[in-house]
This record gives structure tokens, C-alpha cells and sequence, in this order.
């Protein structure tokens, strides 16, 4: 029978471990997430695309893509509901000395 593939070419997981280790990304994920972004996946996902191509063995398929924290963060429902229009008084100035 055939033997599944990588979904991706092997380039493309060097590519993107790659890029997740350089400079630039990992200041933007620093500024954004207040840490480093995490970066061995990618090099295992490589090494395992490189074993799967050079034996073809069952175990050196690489695991099905993850869902990135952008996809996770849209299961979520909104938290509060949206307007069809703004507030009928929205012009007028805050109350900003008035006690709530």
C-alpha cells in the first residue's frame, strides 16, 4: 500500500523553524506574549520529514499540522454582544465627575 507522506515539503518546516528563531519574530512574539516563542516543534517536524524521507518508517511520519493560537482564540464566543448602532445620546460629552 502507500505509505501517507508529510503533509508539507521538509523545506517548509526548515523554512518555518528558521524563521521562528530569527530575530524579528521572536521580538514581535516577545512584545506580544512577553516570552520567547517556542521553536523545537518545528525542528522536530523537520527531522522527522527528513527520517520519513530517507527510510519511509511509519514512525517518522510527521504528526498532522497544529491549529495555530489564532484559530484557537476564534472557537471562542465573543465576550460582549455586538451593536447593530451606536447609542442614541453618543454625541454628548462623558459624565466623567458623576459617581456610576
Amino acid at each position: 500500500g502507500l505509505t501517507p507522506q508529510p503533509p508539507r515539503s521538509c523545506e517548509d518546516y526548515w523554512w518555518e523553524w528558521r524563521h521562528c528563531r530569527g530575530l524579528p519574530h521572536a521580538f514581535r512574539h516577545y512584545y506580544a506574549h512577553g516570552s520567547l516563542p517556542a521553536c523545537g516543534r518545528w525542528r522536530e517536524d523537520y527531522e522527522a520529514c527528513r527520517a520519513w524521507e530517507s527510510s519511509r518508517a511509519a514512525a517518522a511520519q510527521v504528526p498532522p499540522p497544529r491549529s495555530s493560537p489564532l484559530m484557537e482564540k476564534q472557537k471562542h464566543a465573543a465576550v460582549w454582544t455586538l451593536r447593530k448602532s451606536p447609542p442614541p445620546d453618543w454625541y454628548l460629552p462623558l459624565d466623567q465627575g458623576k459617581p456610576n
